[in-house]
């Protein structure tokens, strides 16, 4: 419902300088298309690159009423908040950008198209996308994806919100800079409403999520060949105690090939420090033998092939001797490819990303 070339206009209250605001500060960092603004009334006055250092020199604004000048037509709510629901103080621009005219998408839990008063304000030809919704039609998984005759890459990751999605876009990028065919299927609010498309994970049935996902990666693999690569974001962590995501996309995506993604230096789970990380050549000889179970006997078992290290919080020297003791530890190839693009072409190589041009000779 959200097309690349939509203007857009993202509600950020209190979130441009916070993790609960990830998914606005992916579309920042990954949407193509046009964002016009920024609302963030604590940080009003100030440009997004001063406040996140992402390359996109926006205005940071007090209020959706104050955005509309600037022509979007999309409203995008851009917070991750725990539990889902919409803060009450994001409310009033919800229905601000409905009473103007605009068209309004949330991934939150919380359904803004059930709340009486916003739908009320619902004109023809507007539309409120809660993409966190169980698609219709689903049946359970039976391995189908493990046909696909596309390279199939799934990101797993030692915690939630160590840059999963940020890892697999780039990954995308770096295969479109060598003329290489590659896909991405999102699968948490963020990747959809960036992509387009998806499956949103966490909406649907404990009992249909590797046939959710099985659907997602059949329909976007359609017509991609042999050469081609598919990215299949990933979610939670087998870590994490509050996590099942890693099960039903392992199933559901059949992978021919695993990257790790690790936030360096972290030793247990973020918002559980009592539970500690296992050491990672533990965890991806764990991952490993996950990924072996439930598969045709005649594929292969994928492995972990690289990892992607996230060093956000290190400079430039720090990240490089942590990439180095990750790639000693492991004997893997490691990069932060968000840091910079060689790193995201060394992990594409690890996973078989090689140029067509390359691959024919």
């Amino acid at each position: 419902m959200l097309t690349d070339d939509a203007p857009i206009v993202l509600l950020q209250h209190g979130g441009l300088t916070d993790l609960g605001g990830k998914t606005g500060l992916a579309m920042l960092r990954y949407r193509h298309g046009p964002i016009v603004a920024v609302i963030d009334p604590e940080n009003a006055g100030r440009r997004v690159q001063e406040l996140t250092g992402i390359p996109r020199d926006l205005p940071v604004l007090a209020s959706l009423r104050e955005a509309l000048p600037l022509g979007p037509r999309v409203a995008v709510v851009g917070l991750a908040p725990a539990g889902g629901k919409l803060p009450p103080a994001l409310w009033g621009d919800v229905a601000a950008a409905l009473e103007a005219g605009l068209c309004v998408a949330s991934g939150l839990h919380s359904r803004l198209g059930d709340d009486p008063e916003l739908a009320a304000r619902l004109q023809p030809g507007q539309w409120i996308w809660d993409l966190r919704q169980e698609p219709p039609g689903l049946v359970v998984g039976s391995a189908r994806a493990a046909t696909l005759p596309c390279r199939r890459v799934l990101a797993v990751g030692s915690d939630m919100a160590v840059g999963k999605m940020s890892a697999c876009l780039e990954l995308v990028a770096a295969a479109g800079r060598r003329g290489l065919p590659a896909r991405f299927v999102g699968t948490g609010q963020a990747g959809i409403l960036i992509s387009g498309h998806g499956i949103p994970l966490d909406a649907v049935r404990v009992d249909y999520a590797a046939g959710a996902v099985e659907q997602a990666v059949l329909a976007t693999a359609h017509g991609l060949g042999g050469e081609g690569l598919l990215v299949v974001e990933g979610q939670g962590s087998l870590c994490h105690p509050g996590s099942t995501a890693t099960l039903p996309l392992l199933r559901g995506c059949q992978p021919t090939a695993l990257l790790l993604v690790h936030r360096s230096g972290q030793t247990t789970i973020q918002r559980h420090p009592s539970i500690a990380l296992p050491a990672l050549a533990e965890l991806i000889a764990t991952l490993e033998a996950v990924a072996a179970l439930g598969r045709p006997g005649l594929t292969p078992p994928p492995r972990v092939a690289a990892i992607a290290l996230n060093t956000a919080h290190l400079s430039a020297d720090q990240a490089a001797a942590a990439m180095v003791a990750v790639a000693q530890e492991t004997g893997l190839v490691c990069a932060d490819p968000v840091r910079d693009w060689p790193g995201a072409d060394r992990l594409l190589d690890a996973l078989g990303g090689q140029h067509q041009e390359t691959e024919a000779s």
